[in-house]
């Protein structure tokens, strides 16, 4: 579809730089994005040191500025002020609050933030956080848009912007389907992370018409006898798998590699996938992983981001800045375009989505996001696109 036209009430095209496109459409519309480079532009005017911009439509920043995660914090509220300057002063004021890394912190920091007049509230970044505003946020009507990792804390009108591991797991699984494998087995860690891609990964295969011939379960950092029982099913003449799903984290895959390597397993047969965690360049050079395939975010929008945020702020920013970015970002640009309608469910749930730094992603209804991801292959001491991240994405549930 071409790109679509605005309304009178606020034209995005030359004014979203490089922030969010919005799109204004159902499912499957490609979001539109501004294409006009980045310019230099004045720091936005803040009242104080507790505010960034001056604009009439107040909105919270909730973050650990100190205590635990207080680094992560600080880089997201630089983002933050990143993007109300690219954005070229939008009429926002971002009330930033520090939760000090804490429920309680949370709780005090929504609740003063709700009391100026958020209408919205971004972040916090930590899951117990998360609950702590979000109780008090919702009790007000305010929609809040925070960064963690758990989906047991998403809910209706608390929305979370970040790399959760639930859509990897999804396009893994869609890519490999469609490449003609659909029997697979696994190995799990026996952690939290293990737990929640093992209900996805079931969930993913049955969608796509595939079954999973064999599981099993280790204690982290202890494979060996979990690879021991699943060898005959994925090894020699008599595997009955094409596809081995290894959820597991660098440090725990070098030991679960090695032992597979030790069990004649051979990925040139069997096709090792795995999630975004394996995004690092220890796992690369594990010889059970050539060739395998993981989903994660397409690289080059970050990398542009973080060129720019260096040069604003003269330090290498957290991965999870662009997430503050792209947060606030959301907000200006849906500010400018809605209206009084610009933090309603319908507009945060558009089922298009909007274009952000790490690629296209959207909300759900119960507050869990999907993204649009690349997946990519381990060949050598690097990682390589097999399937670039798609424009728009598809309908849900898909």
């Amino acid at each position: 579809m071409a790109a679509m036209r605005f309304g009178r009430r606020g034209r995005l095209a030359a004014s979203m730089v490089l922030a969010l496109g919005l799109a204004a459409c159902g499912g499957g519309v490609s979001p539109v994005v501004a294409t006009r480079p980045v310019v230099e532009a004045p720091a936005p005017p803040a009242g104080d040191a507790a505010t960034i911009g001056a604009g009439s439509v107040k909105v919270a920043l909730i973050l650990p500025l100190t205590g635990p995660g207080a680094a992560a914090g600080t880089a997201m509220r630089n983002a933050a002020e990143l993007a109300v300057q690219e954005f070229q002063n939008p009429d926002l004021k971002i009330l930033v609050k520090d939760d000090r890394g804490s429920p309680e912190g949370a709780r005090e920091a929504a609740s003063a933030a709700v009391a100026e007049g958020a209408e919205l509230v971004i972040g916090p970044l930590f899951a117990g956080s998360v609950q702590g505003a979000a109780a008090t946020a919702r009790a007000a009507g305010k929609p809040v848009i925070a960064f963690s990792t758990d989906a047991s804390v998403a809910a209706r009108g608390v929305y979370l912007l970040s790399f959760l591991p639930q859509p990897e797991v999804d396009r893994v699984v869609d890519e490999v389907t469609a490449a003609g494998r659909r029997s697979f087995a696994a190995l799990i860690p026996e952690t939290t992370y293990g737990h929640v891609v093992e209900a996805q990964f079931r969930e993913a295969v049955a969608r796509k018409g595939g079954r999973v011939v064999a599981l099993e379960r280790y204690p982290a950092g202890n494979p060996a006898a979990a690879v021991g029982r699943l060898a005959p099913l994925i090894t020699g003449p008599g595997a009955q798998a094409d596809v081995l799903f290894l959820p597991d984290a660098p440090e725990g895959l070098a030991g679960t590699a090695g032992a597979l390597t030790r069990a004649g397993f051979n990925p040139t047969r069997v096709k090792p996938i795995g999630t975004a965690i394996w995004n690092d360049p220890r796992v690369f050079a594990l010889p059970a992983l050539q060739g395998g395939w993981f989903a994660a975010v397409d690289p080059g929008g970050y990398a542009n981001f973080a060129q720019r945020y260096r040069t604003r702020f003269g330090t290498e920013p957290v991965r999870v800045a662009s997430l503050a970015y792209d947060a606030v970002s959301l907000a200006a640009a849906l500010n400018r375009q809605y209206g009084s309608q610009r933090f309603a469910e319908p507009t945060l749930t558009n089922p298009s989505g909007f274009a952000g730094v790490d690629g296209t992603f959207r909300f759900r209804a119960e507050g869990t996001s999907e993204r649009a991801l690349a997946v990519f292959e381990i060949r050598g001491a690097a990682a390589a696109v097999v399937s670039p991240a798609p424009r728009a994405l598809g309908p849900s549930g898909t």
